[in-house]
């Protein structure tokens, strides 16, 4: 038989085709298992070329899948039932669920009616919620689409704070549309989760609620039970508690996945990425380090985000730059390092800091010189691009990098003749200005230094005098 689609004709076996899909079935075959008289099928509103990948896939079981015509290819087989490259589809977007992707991959699972896709998409959503909501897309979801994500006990969400304000977002983006919807959406926030004065001041005071009259009933209740009044679960069937019976979603209490965070301790070497737990006294492996080189460098962001540069490592390949300095941030979800773009200027013994969205790589040392850096190299986490930025005043290496408010602490350190320094500079990175503040009493490199109550406290460290 042939199929027509548009200029091109595919010729192929009926039997195959009905043997891989049931709307070829019904279409060569009737009922009783006789053959149709049909030699020539036309197909509108396809792509010739997607029709041909799928055909060659029912004759030899190989398929030619990539990010630019994944998506035909599972609508074609949605269309014409053909589950085995659907399941082969519906496998390769899972795989690739990303950040960037995961929004899209979500409403095409709901769009073709593929709970599997759709859920796996709506749990990584809710995985990586208060990274995923800065995304304008987010905004865009229809009512249905959010509620099932906003709604769900996974959200990985430390404050129920972070979903109200969402929610309220969402629905001034189109407000005269989205209103309608707020009365269903109040049962995705768990109100009782929320600090009363937030509540009050938030809450209570927002003009979209004050406005409807079905909605300040509900804020009566829950003041009620900030007051430990709830009101009464109606009874099942032979008295029993029925889904009837059940607390209204706005007075639900239970707490949200991410709202189980613990504070870890993590230890990072070659092999892997140790959490543990002072309290519990318990050690948990939170992701294998195969890949990361010894003698790196370590941050935790401000967003709560880990991120590993250097140590060096010797390209044997390259022979014209051998050095390489890789930067890695531990996907904690997932247990695994993404790798992200190197270093383009490879030195050791050199600390890093952070402001805002940057990620700062200070001074260090010049493995194949021996001399001491004073360039600062900057890290976009947004962009995922490398820039120089306004030099230190000093080329030093051996000391430490503290970050608060917006400002990067660079302390102490050697000198390229071997000299331990005292000093201490903060760098403002809107202004792109270095400033020498306030020394330490005793010069010292190659020590430890944390930010404690407003603090800067440093421990350890070798200088002249041994220390």
């Amino acid at each position: 038989c042939i199929l027509k689609v548009g200029d091109r004709s595919i010729p192929c076996h009926r039997l195959i085709l009905a043997a891989c899909s049931p709307y070829f079935r019904e279409l060569y075959f009737s009922e009783d298992g006789k053959e149709a008289d049909k030699t020539e099928v036309v197909l509108e509103n396809l792509d010739p070329k997607i029709l041909e990948v799928i055909v060659n896939y029912m004759y030899s079981a190989e398929i030619d899948i990539n990010d630019d015509n994944v998506q035909d290819i599972l609508s074609v087989a949605n269309r014409f039932q053909i589950p085995s490259v659907f399941t082969v589809c519906v496998n390769y977007l899972q795989k690739k669920l990303s950040k960037k992707n995961c929004l899209a991959i979500y409403r095409l699972g709901l769009m073709l009616n593929c709970a599997r896709l759709a859920i796996a998409a709506r749990d990584y959503i809710a995985d990586r919620f208060e990274t995923i909501v800065k995304d304008e897309d987010f905004l865009e979801l229809a009512p249905p689409e959010l509620f099932a994500i906003i709604g769900a006990d996974a959200l990985n969400v430390e404050k129920e704070e972070m979903v109200f304000e969402l929610l309220m977002r969402w629905i001034r983006k189109d407000k005269e549309k989205r209103v309608k919807s707020l009365e269903e959406a109040f049962d995705c926030i768990r109100f009782r989760l929320l600090p009363e004065k937030y509540f009050k001041e938030k809450v209570e005071k927002d003009d979209l609620i004050k406005a409807d009259p079905e909605l300040v009933k509900k804020l009566k209740v829950i003041k009620d039970a900030f007051a430990g009044k709830l009101p009464e679960k109606k009874k099942g069937q032979g008295g029993e508690e029925g889904e009837e019976g059940k607390l209204p979603g706005y007075l639900n209490d239970e707490r949200r996945y991410g709202m189980y965070a613990k504070d870890m301790l993590l230890m990072i070497n070659d092999t892997a990425a140790v959490a543990y737990d002072g309290k519990e006294n318990e050690c948990f492996l939170a992701g294998m380090a195969e890949q990361i080189p010894r003698n790196h460098v370590s941050l935790i962001s401000k967003k709560n985000n880990l991120y590993v540069l250097g140590g060096l490592f010797v390209d044997e390949e390259d022979k014209e730059n051998p050095l390489q300095c890789y930067l890695y941030q531990l996907d904690s979800l997932a247990a695994e390092w993404i790798a992200l773009p190197p270093m383009p200027s490879p030195r050791c013994l050199f600390a890093m800091g952070e402001s805002e969205n940057f990620i700062f790589a200070v001074a260090g040392k010049d493995l194949q010189s021996d001399e001491s850096h004073d360039t600062v190299m900057c890290y976009d986490t947004e962009k995922m691009k490398w820039t120089e930025t306004k030099k230190l005043p000093l080329k030093i290496h051996g000391h430490c990098v503290v970050s608060e408010n917006g400002l990067v602490y660079c302390i102490g350190g050697k000198t390229d003749d071997n000299k331990t320094i005292n000093k201490m500079f903060a760098y403002n990175h809107k202004r792109s200005e270095w400033k020498e503040v306030a020394s330490m009493k005793t010069p010292r490199s190659m020590f430890g230094a944390v930010i404690h109550n407003g603090k800067i406290i440093v421990a350890g460290g070798v200088n002249e005098e041994g220390l």
